[in-house]
């Protein structure tokens, strides 16, 4: 347990055994005890991610024996025409016959790659929608916490996870009602289409665990414990991985699931995540025990939980709404544009969940000092929490640059997926020098949140998405732009490197924007 606590004889009887802050412990030490094992977590979530892109990057569509009886039994039945006198229309086929079938495993290949890209968007709806109640769990028990109202951090995880399920229960039938229209929006056809409403089918399913895992974590932070977010995230990351793989292939009775399997698996190590953090939170950690006679509606807690939640799913599902009409407009270049955005996205990860590790920290410590009244701290904190995890992103950044080619080759084994590469390559490359303004974009809204500042970010994200990404997207990766009555207007078309590209100009002016509003201090007066 991450124990951030003054000596007993100092603390008031009130804040005893609970997880205050120590404010003679230096400010990075405080950052780096609570960073590491969101970061080790973050990781292995990541792990999983590229797991899946790896099994759907290697699926063989048709098995190869399968594929060699079908087209042993084309020949024969080319050579049968061949004895009727057709012997030249005959081999014609024979020779196109070998080419046929290359060119539909190399389409069904792409195929599964693109369904993955549009199915890891749609994941992050989920993501984002958890955010309605994680980000005020986090920031609400922090404050109560620094306060040294325990029984009020108490109070309030146990209407967090009450608000779990209800939020959990509305979304699932949401999702699935609404599921394939919404892959029908975002420009997937054919096979890619059905392949990515099945996968996303057992996430909506069990969709209420994953909330409530969420839940449960968000106010352990709040309390200053990372660490059981690190067993029980890390550990659902763990089992993900031999589910992923047990589901998709089938394993002694249990069946080959295929492509599903692979969500499968995520949707059912979620499921023992959110075991394990009921569990945990039952017996008692960081000063928070559940009581079953709490569990029963406040309307003072659950109001100031989605005062500061609503605000933040806001502007999480803005950001994901933005990034969906990004993706329609890279699903109009093709599979292969949808497939090398998919992986040049799974791999910019490892620079995203590093910023979201030591903005975690930083949503902990300003949430914490502004509930002690120390503006200055928390503060302070936050600029250590950027000053580092800039760093680390930064680092990430190097790496893209000059591991590129093999980054991609790992998930793209065949050769009919050297398109793939060719087209994936420059854009991870680019955005390697976006890793600043990345890391203030996403550092600082978690600082922000922290401190139950989750409006005016709102409109820092607007602006990004609907007044430079998607407008410079459709400039720079078409021929020409039909603008109504202003008439045909050129375009670049640069294609997925044009989408990028307005990606990169939207994460510059967002980052200024957020590093701005952390700057003037503003939020150090705002009450949750």
């Amino acid at each position: 347990m991450n124990r951030i606590t003054n000596h007993p004889e100092d603390a008031p009887p009130a804040t005893r055994g609970s997880l205050v802050l120590d404010r003679r412990r230096p400010t990075l030490r405080l950052v780096l005890w609570l960073a590491w094992p969101v970061l080790c977590q973050q990781f292995l979530v990541l792990s999983v991610g590229l797991s899946d892109r790896f099994l759907a990057g290697h699926f063989q569509p048709v098995p190869q024996q399968q594929l060699d009886e079908a087209l042993g039994q084309q020949m024969m039945t080319l050579g049968l025409l061949g004895n009727n006198g057709q012997g030249g229309a005959a081999a014609c086929l024979l020779a196109e016959a070998p080419w046929q079938a290359a060119q539909q495993i190399r389409a069904r290949h792409i195929a599964y790659q693109a369904a993955q890209t549009t199915a890891h968007y749609l994941s992050w709806v989920i993501i984002s929608y958890t955010v309605l109640v994680s980000v005020g769990s986090t920031a609400l028990v922090a404050r109560f916490v620094g306060a040294g109202n325990q029984e009020a951090a108490v109070r309030a995880t146990h209407q967090a996870l009450l608000l779990a399920v209800l939020l959990g229960v509305l979304g699932t039938v949401a999702g699935l009602a609404g599921l394939r229209g919404l892959i029908w929006m975002l420009q997937l056809q054919g096979e890619a289409a059905i392949l990515a409403a099945e996968y996303l089918q057992p996430l909506f399913i069990l969709l209420t665990f994953q909330i409530i895992e969420s839940a449960g974590v968000a106010c352990l932070v709040g309390a200053g414990d990372t660490r059981t977010g690190l067993w029980v995230l890390g550990g659902v990351a763990v089992l993900n991985l031999p589910l992923a793989w047990g589901l998709f292939h089938g394993v002694g009775p249990v069946p080959a699931f295929g492509f599903r399997g692979i969500a499968l698996g995520t949707a059912c190590s979620h499921l023992l995540g959110s075991l394990a953090v009921l569990t945990v939170l039952a017996r008692g950690r960081a000063g928070l025990k559940l009581h079953l006679r709490l569990f029963r509606p406040e309307s003072e807690y659950i109001r100031r939980l989605l005062r500061i939640s609503i605000p933040a799913g806001f502007d999480s599902l803005s950001v994901v709404l933005g990034q969906l009409w990004f993706l329609s407009i890279v699903n109009r270049l093709g599979d292969v544009a949808s497939s090398a955005h998919g992986i040049a996205l799974g791999w910019e990860g490892l620079g995203y969940l590093s910023g979201a590790a030591f903005g975690t920290a930083a949503m902990t410590l300003v949430g914490q000092n502004l509930g002690a009244q120390q503006p200055r701290d928390a503060a302070r904190c936050g600029w250590i929490a950027f000053g580092l995890g800039c760093g680390v992103m930064c680092a990430m950044g190097a790496v893209f640059y000059i591991l590129a080619p093999q980054m991609f080759q790992l998930f793209c084994s065949h050769e009919e997926q050297q398109p793939i590469i060719d087209t994936g390559v420059p854009v991870l490359r680019l955005v390697a020098f976006a890793m600043p303004a990345v890391a203030c974009t996403i550092i600082f809204t978690y600082a922000l949140r922290g401190a139950g500042d989750t409006r005016v970010p709102v409109l820092f994200t607007w602006i990004g998405f609907l007044g430079l990404r998607i407008p410079l997207a459709y400039v720079l990766t078409r021929d020409e732009l039909d603008l109504g009555v202003l008439g045909i207007w050129p375009g670049m078309n640069l294609q997925l490197f044009g989408a990028w590209l307005a990606m990169f100009a939207d994460l510059l002016v967002r980052g200024a924007f957020f590093l701005y509003r952390f700057a003037s201090g503003r939020w150090q007066t705002i009450r949750v």
